[in-house]
C-alpha cells in the first residue's frame, strides 16, 4: 500500500480509505499507526481514536486454574469476587463463597486482570466491581466498602485513594 502524504488526500477519499485501512491493520499487535491516528485529526475525528481504543481493549486472563482436594479446578474471572491475602497467600473468594488458594502474589493477579474490572483497596485486597454493594463513609475520610460476598474484615479505601476508587466506580 502506498502512503500518501495526509495533506494531498482529499477528505472524502480519506474517509473511503479508511474501511481498507482497518482491515489492513486488523491483525497488528500494537497501537493504531500514526498515519491512521494523523488521518482522523486531520478530519477532525479525533473520537474515532479513544471508540478504536475501547473496542481493542484486551480481555485479561480469563480464568485461573487452582488446585483444591487433589483436583486442579478452573476459576472463571467473572465468577471471582475478590482477591485477598490470607496467611501470606494469595486466596480467591467467588460468589458463590468458594474459596481457593492461588499461587501467585496480589501484584501478578492484578497484572493479569481484565483492566477495569478489579479495584486493587489497599494491600490485602483486590476487588470485583459486581462484587460492590455499597460504599460508606468511615473514620477519617476513609470508605467502608461493603461487598455481597460476607467478609469477617472491613474493606477499608485510604483517604489518599478514595477520589481515584470514586471515579473507578463511576467510570468503569
Amino acid at each position: 500500500m502506498q502512503t500518501l502524504p495526509i495533506k494531498s488526500i482529499a477528505p472524502v477519499a480519506a474517509l473511503n480509505l479508511l474501511p481498507a485501512a482497518a482491515n489492513e491493520i486488523a491483525g497488528f499487535p500494537g497501537n493504531l499507526p500514526e498515519e491512521l491516528k494523523a488521518v482522523y485529526q486531520y478530519l477532525g475525528m479525533p473520537w474515532l481514536d479513544s471508540l478504536l481504543k475501547k473496542l481493542t481493549v484486551p480481555a485479561g486472563k480469563k480464568s485461573f486454574l487452582v488446585f483444591r482436594n487433589n483436583k486442579y479446578i478452573n476459576v472463571p474471572t467473572e465468577n471471582i469476587a475478590l482477591f485477598y491475602i490470607k496467611y501470606e497467600s494469595v486466596m480467591i473468594m467467588t460468589f458463590d463463597k468458594q474459596k481457593y488458594f492461588l499461587d501467585h502474589s496480589l501484584e501478578q493477579v492484578q497484572q493479569l486482570l481484565p483492566e477495569g474490572l478489579f479495584y486493587r483497596l489497599n494491600r490485602q485486597y483486590l476487588i470485583n466491581f459486581n462484587a460492590v454493594k455499597e460504599v460508606e463513609y468511615y473514620l477519617g475520610r476513609k470508605l467502608l466498602v461493603n461487598i455481597i460476598v460476607p467478609m469477617k474484615d472491613k474493606l477499608l479505601v485510604s483517604k489518599e485513594k478514595v477520589s481515584e476508587f470514586l471515579h473507578w466506580l463511576d467510570n468503569r
